[in-house]
């Protein structure tokens, strides 16, 4: 049965309308058809394909892999599922040991008990932090090692509802840089540039350095090679990850020495 419209699948999905025509231009879920006034319908095989998709997604994996991956005639959908599924548990699993710690340490500061210093770290994932300072250091070598370090005594200084706060201008930053994407502003466009100024005194907090242009261009290359940012840009808004990365190059090249 076809008579899932665009719209319909969109709001089962929480999908954008216009991500979903973008995942049809390049063929990662194209409709089971098209209707003589041009309108596209899905079918049920259709909606599991998306559900594939976003799954995916959360793993981090680029589009066009994800299209790769599910046009495999050997590719699995229940073997996948299961997977998402152990994935999923794991992070309940962590979530949970966060939550502890942080009653732990909320009843602790509030001389309801003492707590074990040997359990204020309990569910954090230091090993992802390193994999991404790994990955800069092996990418980009020379100074970045002091770089990172640099950036990480920026943060630290600054205190955890600080680093909160400056984390929450980042993502509202990010939103903002999707709507001027989805009304089709120009990466750089006024209105657009001006996003990307606010861009880069924002990750001059966050380095604890004001970037020159070799270091915001690099940067925006950075978000179009490194597989997480991609996943979280493109999460956001279909292309966000370009549109940035070409802001970011355009304000460099106009503003910065």
């Amino acid at each position: 049965m076809t008579d899932f419209t665009v719209k319909t699948v969109a709001r089962l999905s929480g999908v954008s309308v216009r991500t979903l025509h973008h995942y049809d231009e390049i063929g990662l879920l194209k409709p089971a058809r098209v209707g003589a006034n041009g309108y596209r319908y899905y079918g049920r095989e259709d909606l599991l394909r998306l559900q594939q998709v976003l799954f995916h997604r959360e793993l981090g994996m680029p589009l066009a892999a994800i299209a790769a991956l599910l046009d495999d005639p050997g590719f699995d959908r229940v073997a996948a599922l299961r997977s998402h599924r152990d994935r999923l548990r794991q992070q309940v699993d962590r979530g949970r040991q966060l939550i502890e710690t942080i009653d732990a340490t909320l009843a602790d500061l509030q001389g309801e008990t003492k707590m074990d210093e040997t359990k204020m770290y309990l569910g954090f994932e230091p090993e992802t932090q390193a994999r991404h300072e790994a990955w800069l250091t092996e990418r980009y070598g020379g100074d970045m090692g002091d770089r990172v370090a640099q950036s990480k005594a920026g943060l630290g200084a600054m205190g955890p509802s600080a680093a909160q706060n400056m984390i929450a201008q980042g993502e509202a930053l990010e939103a903002e840089f999707a709507r001027a994407l989805q009304a089709g502003a120009p990466a750089d466009s006024e209105a657009t540039q001006a996003l990307a100024r606010r861009w880069c005194d924002w990750i001059a907090r966050a380095w604890n350095r004001a970037p020159d242009r070799a270091a915001f261009d690099g940067l925006s290359r950075l978000y179009e090679d490194h597989p997480e940012f991609r996943a979280r840009y493109e999460a956001r808004c279909a292309g966000l990850t370009e549109y940035l990365g070409a802001a970011m190059r355009a304000f460099a090249e106009r503003e910065l020495a």
